[in-house]
């Protein structure tokens, strides 16, 4: 996935490489003896492509393929900035944290995880088109009713193919009820979740995409409420967007969804639903919150009081600071 988005950002890189990696946690003996090997070869990569590059800074994140860069890193002496997304660090994250400079994170609440004056707090770094998003263009580009409400649903850059079967079955009743619907299935569902909602694909108030990357913050802008996971980005679109939510955590990865949700939930910006309880009561939440526009007010200003639309650039200065450019 990241690769395609490199090559379609119109980002002039200097260089792209990769190195071999793999999981050492949660995963057979097999695999871990593979894993062992290929971050063996990663580190030596790693060292040899950064001892050419020279960089004054390398920036990481969570996952494995973390780990030979910063091992390269540290033999060679180039300072290491770590950028946490979630709130809860996991187990990569806890592993390099004593490589690093300094450690940036997204809501003051992951200091915690961390010794007192590693961190840094600088938000999460939002893409552009999410910072000029308007809700008037939202309209003209989705053809919306500007006067009725929207819900938004998306499950990631992949989708969440629970999230896609639950509005499936409620999708007639959502429509009856007014509701005009962007849904974001992710490529990988889009041909089951289209047959699964037969002839409604093509009722006027309904809005199906496989994908949508230029133009997700005009469906943030568009929506009155949002169904989708808790990834760490929805820290940041939510708030921005002052979006009440319904968080349904991935249930099979961790609990670093869960902990996001909790999150916003706790704080009065969202409502959590686990993935087990969505198909039989997501209708009733949606249409309990769609129709209480009190209660909508109030979660759009506790969310909009969470909103930092600075992480790129506070990101960027810790960068530049610990490069000493």
């Amino acid at each position: 996935m990241e690769r395609k988005l490199v090559q379609e950002s119109g980002i002039p890189f200097a260089a792209y490489h990769e190195v071999h990696a793999g999981p050492l946690h949660g995963v057979d003996s097999f695999t871990v003896v593979s894993s062992a090997a290929k971050l063996s070869l990663g580190a030596l990569q790693a060292f040899n492509r950064l001892r050419c590059l020279r960089p004054g800074v390398a920036l990481l994140t969570g996952g494995w393929a973390n780990l030979p860069l910063a091992l390269g890193a540290r033999m060679l002496g180039i300072p290491i900035v770590i950028y946490l997304p979630d709130i809860e660090p996991g187990l990569t994250i806890k592993a390099l944290q004593r490589f690093a400079a300094r450690i940036a994170i997204t809501v003051s609440e992951s200091a915690k995880y961390f010794p007192a004056g590693r961190t840094v707090v600088t938000g999460y770094p939002l893409q552009g088109n999410r910072l000029q998003a308007t809700r008037e263009q939202a309209i003209t580009r989705f053809k919306l009713n500007a006067s009725g409400k929207t819900l938004l649903v998306f499950g990631g850059s992949r989708g969440a193919r629970s999230i896609n079967i639950a509005l499936g079955g409620c999708l007639p009743r959502l429509l009856d009820e007014g509701l005009q619907i962007i849904h974001i299935t992710g490529d990988f569902d889009w041909e089951r979740s289209m047959s699964q909602v037969g002839a409604y694909r093509r009722h006027p108030q309904y809005r199906s995409f496989p994908y949508l990357h230029e133009d997700m913050g005009l469906a943030f802008a568009a929506a009155d409420l949002a169904v989708c996971r808790a990834g760490a980005s929805t820290l940041a679109e939510l708030p921005l967007f002052a979006l009440p939510a319904i968080l349904v955590p991935y249930p099979y990865a961790w609990r670093y969804q869960s902990v996001n949700a909790d999150y916003l939930s706790d704080r009065g910006a969202a409502l959590r639903l686990n993935d087990e309880d969505m198909a039989p009561s997501l209708f009733d939440r949606i249409i309990s919150l769609i129709r209480d526009d009190a209660r909508l007010e109030e979660m759009r200003a506790n969310s909009r009081a969470l909103a930092n639309a600075e992480g790129a650039r506070r990101l960027a200065d810790l960068i530049i600071e610990v490069g000493g450019a």
